[in-house]
């Protein structure tokens, strides 16, 4: 009789993966969705990095385990650029089909309980109960949401926790907020003295709203690994191309990786690698590109802050990504998120992601929206011919955003009940 293993039984579908497919299924029985809950990037991939792909389809031999030496090069180079003081080569980088696989990898290799700030990303916790480690939840606060470095250090005396892992996210998944500089550089004492692997989840670096580029690998270097990848920045979610740079103090973690990629995945798709270079090589529409994002998204995430914040939600200020993480607690008379989320879809077709899927308790009234259900190839036109966007273009440019903030705040305004 088939038995599924007891780690892997009690799970269920990544809850953003889940409501994009809830999504598609209620459009297509005719009923009008609002997609608030799933990060998508809603920009087109750049046309370079297209016209790349075109050009490459014909690489059909399997690449290294590690992924394309020249890709590696490019990506390691321009962490360089990012960074401060680093030194990364191709030897440094290791590609995978998108970061989430990488992070799993690691969270497989390594022998060390996990350390999540409470929200986070859907799937840590989950691909940690896969490879049966624990998932400590370190709580964090409303401002903002942020992992505090006397809170963590706090938590892992408490707990008695050395050489544990700990992943940090920043622009976060959830609220759009990042660390300051004096921030990550105490979480990196605390790190460094209890001997804490950090994975920065970097996804969304280069989408922060000012254009500068945080990162705890500037004042830890020898214990962080860095994610990237193309799928925010860049528009190619659906491409599967991420990428891990390992320090070299952590070589050994670097040759388990080619073995347990060797037996999974084997190597990214060879196209796809090879278009990639060209989105690491600075090309100056790349730079155009990357600023209109960042200015469109700006506008969307202050319209939906300033409805909520009028409304009366409890809700923090941006700086890069694609969400806000508001807490409805206090204008909503139900005690459980789901049922929220739940009763908020089928009445006015606004999804959004409960608070529980982050760590968050069922009895708080949080919950993931996304600012990102608008046309991005019609956006970046306009911006690229306008230099900006004023207020009477919103309804135009971004009609689903600006109707379904309308069905959730009135809907809200009538107190959502029992």
């Amino acid at each position: 009789m088939l038995k599924i293993q007891s780690g892997v039984a009690a799970l269920r579908p990544s809850d953003t993966l889940t409501i994009n497919q809830l999504s598609h299924q209620l459009q297509s029985e005719g009923k009008t969705i609002y997609k608030f809950g799933f990060g998508q990037s809603p920009f087109p991939v750049p046309p370079v990095v297209q016209e790349a792909l075109r050009k490459n389809a014909h690489q059909k031999d399997y690449l290294p385990v590690q992924g394309l030496g020249m890709l590696r090069e490019k990506i390691a180079a321009h962490t360089n650029q990012l960074l401060e003081n680093t030194n990364y080569d191709a030897d440094n980088v290791f590609i995978g089909p998108g970061s989430k696989e990488l992070i799993y990898l690691v969270q497989l290799a390594i022998d060390a309980p996990l350390l999540l700030p409470s929200p986070s990303w859907v799937s840590y916790a989950p691909q940690a109960q896969i490879v049966g480690k624990k998932a400590h939840w370190i709580p964090t606060q409303l401002n903002h949401w942020k992992l505090k470095a006397a809170v963590l250090k706090n938590y892992l005396e408490r707990h008695r926790i050395q050489d544990g892992v700990l992943i940090l996210n920043y622009p976060s998944v959830l609220f759009r907020s990042t660390f300051s500089t004096t921030e990550l550089k105490a979480i990196a004492e605390v790190c460094r003295q209890f001997g804490l692997i950090v994975i920065s989840d970097e996804i969304y670096g280069l989408l922060n709203f000012g254009g500068e580029y945080h990162s705890i690998a500037n004042f830890y270097p020898e214990g962080t690994l860095i994610t990237t990848g193309l799928s925010k920045w860049a528009g190619a979610g659906g491409w599967r191309m991420g990428a891990m740079i390992i320090p070299n103090e952590l070589k050994s973690l670097y040759q388990t990786m080619r073995v347990l990629a060797s037996e999974t995945f084997s190597a990214v798709s060879a196209p796809i690698q090879f278009a990639a270079v060209t989105a690491y090589e600075g090309d100056s529409s790349l730079e155009d590109y990357k600023n209109a994002s960042r200015c469109i998204l700006q506008k969307t995430a202050n319209f939906c802050y300033q409805k909520l914040i009028t409304g009366g939600v409890e809700i923090q200020t941006a700086d890069g990504g694609f969400y806000l993480f508001p807490n409805f607690t206090r204008l909503v008379e139900l005690t459980n998120s789901v049922r929220f989320c739940q009763q908020l879809l089928n009445e006015t077709g606004v999804a959004l992601l409960p608070g529980t899927s982050f760590g968050r308790p069922a009895n708080e009234l949080t919950a993931r929206l996304c600012f990102v259900d608008f046309d991005g190839e019609v956006a970046l036109q306009h911006f690229y011919k306008h230099g900006q966007i004023e207020e009477e273009d919103l309804p135009v440019l971004f009609p689903k955003l600006v109707e379904g903030m309308s069905q959730l705040m009135g809907k809200i305004g009538k107190k959502v009940e029992v």
